[in-house]
């Protein structure tokens, strides 16, 4: 078994062998032992890094599930929701599109509503806009103003899916 003492001093020009602190008293060790002698006076094996990062990397597959647990309790009952494009206006460099929003679900809560024009068919991806807060059960109205879309007013789509 090695010692777990601090390392003799070496001759002068010889490099000391590398050394750390012990893990509960600070004490110098050589590298390869976590603990010095008093605070292992029985020589007992340290943990191996395995176990030590099985140990983290539990912890954090833990996290991780609460996490998404609190997430789910946290979005429960939001949506889903109903939306139709109520007024499309020319605007300053954009149009201002007025939204009429429905939460059918138990909870109040925001989505995020992406507006399209149905007849573009380039890679522009629509303007997408965030509602109010919609108490549950209720319906909003609301203008946003939006650059996506050019400044021309046409018939737009709008889908607001459930967070």
């Amino acid at each position: 078994m090695p010692s777990t003492t601090a390392p003799a001093p070496v001759a002068p020009g010889a490099k000391p062998a590398p050394t750390h602190s012990c893990q509960r008293c600070g004490a110098p060790v050589p590298i390869d032992v976590g603990l010095c002698e008093k605070c292992n006076p029985l020589g007992l094996r340290d943990s191996s890094s395995s176990q030590v990062h099985a140990i983290a990397i539990g912890g954090i597959a833990l996290f991780v599930v609460f996490l998404a647990v609190a997430g789910r309790m946290a979005l429960a009952g939001i949506g889903p929701f109903n939306a139709t494009v109520a007024n499309v206006m020319p605007a300053q460099s954009g149009l201002d599109v007025t939204l009429t929003v429905t939460n059918t679900g138990a909870s109040s809560g925001q989505t995020t509503c992406h507006v399209t024009d149905p007849t573009d068919r380039t890679a522009n991806l629509g303007a997408y806009v965030l509602s109010p807060s919609i108490a549950a059960g209720q319906t909003v109205t609301f203008t946003k103003h939006v650059t996506e879309l050019g400044t021309t007013a046409k018939p737009l789509e709008v889908e607001c899916p459930t967070p």
